[in-house]
């Protein structure tokens, strides 16, 4: 095996290419995330400038127990140019109540605070949302560095499984190019509340070079741009090209965690990758959310839907394909995590992460973003790391494949005893039947959802 992860491929359709020189750092669920990034908001003497997807009042950043738009507020009184590119949905947009679209009730929230923080709304095509997660600190400085991921901006979010990366180095630069294009070209910037704090005539610079050389890691930023929102010259499927291009070039081991069961154009990869004798596993969210089971429901009926669920089927007839949940302990009982972290990891040398999950809405019209590392270093650490918290043990010491092999025999071990009702589990993984997954009995009722 190749210690760099040279024979993965790197995507050729978009425009950032693979870099080395940056150095890469890895941040496990909420607490950690954000802990980090509220680090750098202190940190921070130039610039913060974040996207933003999902956000609600109740998010408080970790260690203060602060308020986002306190903790904002206080960067631009020191002087910190602070800017958020905050996703508007449309319409026909299903409701929530943790969007920040912008409505005069939020906008009158900001004047009431007297927040001078930098806004501008963007929209996604119909009903698809802008999903990426970034942050960038000190743009364009000799301390800039950037953060991508899957975390949302809200306290429920803060309590499902998640996975950030921190990059420094010229990858960054391609963070930041990523920013200023959506800033410069956001949908609503020239609407009469598509702005706050600036006007339709605040524009960034674009970065002439990258940062310099500072790891040992190579990393290329990879994106969905979907052409009902963007021009053709802009479209762009890196993310799901980087995937298949990665998945075709593994020799040993597969290690997914995803909010979603991948669809046929991923699933297709996996089952030749397994078909060869790659081993595969996949961790997933045990109990899936409504608009699955539904899909799963219709299937019966309709094969545009059934074939959402063809692949996790098909992968389900090998023996070396693993699909597991994750569960938690919660007010002294077990229950089911939520997976939301969107993570690959190959042959422990190369990783990807980000915010595109495998399902219809990141692979059809998301705006989405991810980081692909070609680090041995990086990939091992973080499957470590993962394999310590899911399993109580730590794998450093064992070579990929016999690690997959004992999260694969403590989540089977640990589906019987959830069968038969017993707590002495080893880790908080257990297995799946993808062939129930999405049912009403993938879990029989013996566990309650998060």
């Amino acid at each position: 095996m190749t210690a760099d992860g040279s024979y993965i491929p790197a995507t050729t359709s978009g425009p950032y290419p693979a870099r080395p020189g940056n150095r890469v750092r890895a941040f496990i669920d909420g607490p950690q995330i954000m802990g980090r990034i509220g680090e750098a908001i202190a940190q921070a003497r130039h610039s913060i400038w974040l996207t933003v997807a999902f956000y609600s009042d109740d998010f408080l950043l970790p260690d203060g127990k602060e308020p986002l738009f306190d903790v904002l507020d206080r960067a631009v009184a020191r002087g910190v140019d602070v800017r958020l590119l905050i996703w508007r949905p449309n319409p026909e947009t299903a409701p929530s109540p943790r969007m920040f679209g912008g409505s005069p009730e939020q906008r009158a929230l900001l004047a009431k605070r007297g927040s001078r923080l930098k806004i501008r709304w963007d929209r996604a095509a119909t009903v698809f949302c802008q999903h990426q997660k970034s942050w960038v600190i000190d743009a364009g400085q000799p301390s800039e560095t950037s953060f991508v991921g899957g975390l949302n901006l809200t306290s429920v979010a803060l309590r499902l499984h998640d996975v950030y990366v921190e990059v420094t180095g010229p990858s960054a630069t391609d963070v930041r190019h990523n920013f200023v294009e959506r800033w410069n070209e956001a949908s609503d910037r020239h609407a009469s509340d598509g702005n706050w704090g600036c006007d339709a005539s605040d524009e960034l610079p674009y970065a002439d070079q990258p940062r310099p050389a500072c790891g040992p890691s190579t990393v290329q930023v990879q994106r969905m741009l979907d052409a009902r929102r963007y021009p053709p010259v802009r479209v762009e499927r890196s993310i799901l090209e980087q995937y298949q291009r990665a998945i075709d070039a593994a020799r040993r081991t597969i290690y997914l965690q995803n909010q979603a069961i991948p669809m046929p154009e991923v699933a297709r990869h996996l089952l030749a990758a397994v078909e060869r004798g790659v081993d595969v596993v996949m961790l997933v969210p045990a109990i899936a959310e409504q608009y699955v089971y539904e899909a799963r429901n219709e299937g019966r009926n309709d094969p545009q839907q059934a074939a959402r669920f063809w692949g996790i089927e098909a992968l389900g007839r090998h023996d070396n394909f693993t699909l597991a949940g994750l569960t938690e302990h919660r007010n002294g009982m077990r229950r089911a995590a939520y997976v939301h972290a969107k993570i690959m990891l190959i042959d422990d040398v190369w990783a990807t992460v980000g915010s595109c999950n495998l399902h219809p809405f990141s692979l059809a019209g998301h705006t989405e973003m991810n980081a692909s590392i070609w680090d041995a270093t990086v990939a091992l650490e973080l499957r470590r790391r993962l394999f310590a918290q899911h399993l109580g043990v730590d794998t450093a010491a064992m070579e990929d494949r016999a690690a997959l092999q004992l999260f694969v025999d403590a989540a089977h071990k640990n589906r019987l005893k959830l069968e038969a009702h017993k707590e002495d589990w080893q880790g908080s993984v257990f297995s799946l039947s993808p062939e129930r997954y999405a049912t009403t009995s993938a879990v029989g009722g013996r566990l309650k959802d998060t």
